[in-house]
């Protein structure tokens, strides 16, 4: 066999492993990420051949997802979302995935199973964009997504604070309000 149909083959079955991972119970569904991983990194989804030796080839990721089996997963965006909501590098390589060559949102609508954008998702890719250095550590799980983005400077930090104890109230704020702000704080509920 030629090097080419090798990889074809090579292909198929990580393919064949995704769309049955996808179709079958919890224990399958948890080599999900792992698999989706590979198939993204290596890019065994663009070109494959099926079970019978035709060659697939998609262009566009959303494709492979949609097509049925053997051509494809026949799965829609938002299920496989939901499968790797958890995995970090798992999400960060499906949101390449799915964006068009300009940078823009691929073609991931609601006929294709799109699910709202998790705060979680957003923060991964706009910091993937502006960040790259603050998404690595993200990635790494040295960092969550939130603290990276408040790092970065794109939300601004927040805390929550019990509300049925004046004591509770009073201390959260004084463990996590600097002097200067604690004290605009009471100035202000005095006034």
């Amino acid at each position: 066999m030629s090097e080419g149909v090798n990889e074809l083959v090579r292909n198929r079955h990580l393919v064949e492993d995704l769309g049955g991972a996808l179709r079958s119970g919890q224990h399958a569904l948890d080599t999900v990420p792992g698999l989706l991983k590979r198939v993204l990194g290596e890019e065994s989804w663009r070109e494959f051949s099926t079970q019978r030796g035709e060659q697939v080839r998609h262009d566009r990721f959303v494709d492979f997802v949609t097509t049925p089996p053997l051509k494809g997963l026949g799965a829609n965006i938002g299920l496989i979302r939901r499968l790797v909501a958890d995995d970090t590098e798992a999400t960060t390589l499906l949101d390449h995935a799915l964006q068009n060559s300009d940078g823009s949102p691929g073609d991931d609508n609601s006929t294709t199973g799109r699910t709202r954008e998790t705060a979680k998702e957003y923060a991964l890719r706009r910091l993937s964009k502006e960040a790259p250095a603050l998404h690595a550590e993200v990635v790494a799980g040295r960092l969550s997504a939130n603290a990276a983005m408040i790092k970065a400077g794109y939300r601004a930090p927040t805390f929550s604070v019990r509300v049925d104890s004046p004591d509770s109230i009073a201390a959260a704020l004084r463990r996590r309000l600097p002097p200067e702000i604690l004290t605009q704080v009471m100035d202000r509920l005095r006034g």
